[in-house]
């Protein structure tokens, strides 16, 4: 159907209006940081995709359940034998075309089997319990991450704000100075070198400004979010940063997170795994007995029978000779007329059932059963191995982490200081610049140090907040945000 221009100008136009209504909303929403973590969580291709060996798991388990229930399997065959051959039914030749047909159900059950397929089984749901785990590893590490590039994102923020606030300052110098100057009261030089620090401060703004940007553009890209130039964070009010009330040192840290952290419960899973697959390979030198029936029918084109319907010929067949007079004595044979016997009842009569036991002793194969244990012990010392790893790697994050929080801390006490300091030496030195009593190159480095003192206290902020956010996760705290 042809779809006029109106019409197709119109549709395009309404899909337009959809468009940029879709990126007005996502351009006005506020991101807070438990909006960036759930997002992250629901989208990112890494968790979608470890879902995915979640489910393949629980199947593993589901079919590892069901092989131990006995099998049942049927089947049939429809033969056409040509020239001379024994019937099945009959054991006898058959020299024409003859049709046969099998019908067979038959079921075989493990009675005993070195307890391999129960091994099996509890091997496949701790495999399942471990992948959950794993799940959960993902998403922690992703939650961890998006907390830390979303305070990267605050970080800049501030830092963009001194800079627009040390660039205001500078600004209305030069516009003083120019009067100054105007006046004959200042030299000129004194208003090239405001200018020229003016400049640097506009590179400041900025460089700030691409920070800011860039820093928005990699959450977005973290959290698998299109990318909008709208996209804006939630800028919370932010608890002072002290030290904790209660002081909770590293190890306690530590005894509190090997007991709930999934990286460490997987880890558990695995070695709890490898024993079950060193039970699984002793099972290889084991006997193993199982039960078997059977069920069969069968029909065959040469299987006949006498047909009542037509009756029989009398003829007379010679039997033998008289002894004396050797005369031929005849002897009268009826000569019935047959018929294939059909196909319903040679089913009936066909039937053969058959139940038995089987038993398999293992003597020799090759090492094979000895080479298999041998390789789950090793695998089971490897994953022995792997948790211990774990153990220390989550104990190197965490004293890691806590000496990190202490020393931003103390750092963050130091130039919070030093900036108190800077703002007096910064509040005095405008003074007498201001009064002509001070250069302004001298002006101008009393300046950046405070800017610098500045950055350096919002770099221990937001790297004392990162540091305690991660203590607080391994308490087992969700990701958030402490507020006022």
């Amino acid at each position: 159907m042809r779809v006029s221009p109106y019409l197709a100008r119109t549709a395009a136009l309404v899909a337009l209006i959809v468009m940029l209504a879709a990126g007005s909303a996502t351009a006005q929403k506020i991101w807070t940081l438990e909006d960036c973590v759930n997002y992250a969580l629901e989208n990112n291709l890494d968790i979608n995709k470890q879902l995915l060996v979640v489910e393949s798991n629980k199947d593993q388990v589901l079919q590892s359940g069901l092989n131990m229930l006995p099998n049942l399997n049927a089947g049939g065959t429809n033969i056409w034998n040509f020239g001379q051959t024994i019937d099945l039914y009959t054991n006898t030749f058959a020299n024409s075309t003859v049709r046969s047909n099998n019908f067979y159900i038959s079921s075989n059950v493990t009675l005993y089997g070195g307890l391999q397929k129960l091994n099996t089984f509890k091997e496949k749901k701790i495999n399942l319990m471990a992948s959950q785990y794993d799940l959960d590893v993902i998403k922690n590490s992703i939650s961890l991450s998006v907390a830390g590039f979303y305070l990267d994102i605050l970080f800049n923020l501030e830092l963009l704000d001194v800079a627009r606030e040390q660039l205001r300052i500078t600004d209305d110098q030069v516009k003083r100075i120019e009067k100054m100057v105007e006046a004959g009261s200042s030299a000129r030089g004194d208003l090239l070198n405001i200018q020229a620090q003016r400049a640097t401060e506009q590179l400041n703004v900025v460089s700030a400004e691409n920070r800011l940007s860039i820093s928005n553009l990699s959450l977005q890209q973290l959290i698998d979010l299109p990318v909008s130039p709208g996209f804006m964070v939630e800028k919370p009010q932010l608890k002072l940063v002290e030290a904790p009330k209660d002081r909770i040192t590293a190890e306690v840290i530590y005894q509190h997170a090997v007991k709930s952290r999934p990286e460490i419960l997987g880890a558990e899973m695995r070695v709890e795994a490898a024993k079950k697959r060193l039970a699984i390979a002793r099972g290889y030198v084991q006997p193993v007995l199982s039960l078997s029936g059977t069920w069969g029918t069968g029909y065959s084109g040469a299987s006949q029978e006498v047909d009542p319907s037509v009756p029989g010929d009398t003829v007379l067949t010679p039997f033998g000779f008289t002894q004396n007079t050797h005369v031929i004595v005849v002897v009268p044979q009826v000569q019935n007329q047959y018929r294939v016997i059909s196909f319903t009842d040679q089913l009936r009569d066909n039937q053969n059932k058959s139940v038995g036991f089987n038993l398999n002793i293992p003597i020799f194969n090759g090492w094979s059963g000895r080479t298999a244990i041998s390789q789950a012990r090793i695998q089971k010392s490897q994953a022995e191995l792997d948790l211990g790893i774990q153990k220390r790697d989550l104990r190197k994050i965490i004293e890691q982490a806590y000496a990190d929080a202490v020393s931003a801390l103390e750092k963050y006490n130091s130039s919070e200081d030093k900036v108190a300091a800077q703002a007096e030496a910064f509040k005095y030195a405008q003074q007498k610049f201001d009064v002509g009593v001070m250069t302004s190159f001298d002006y101008n480095n009393t300046k950046k140090d405070l800017t610098l003192a500045e950055s350096q206290l919002l770099q221990a902020k937001y790297d004392f907040i990162f540091k305690t956010t991660i203590l607080d996760f391994y308490m087992g705290n969700p990701i958030r945000i402490e507020r006022e």
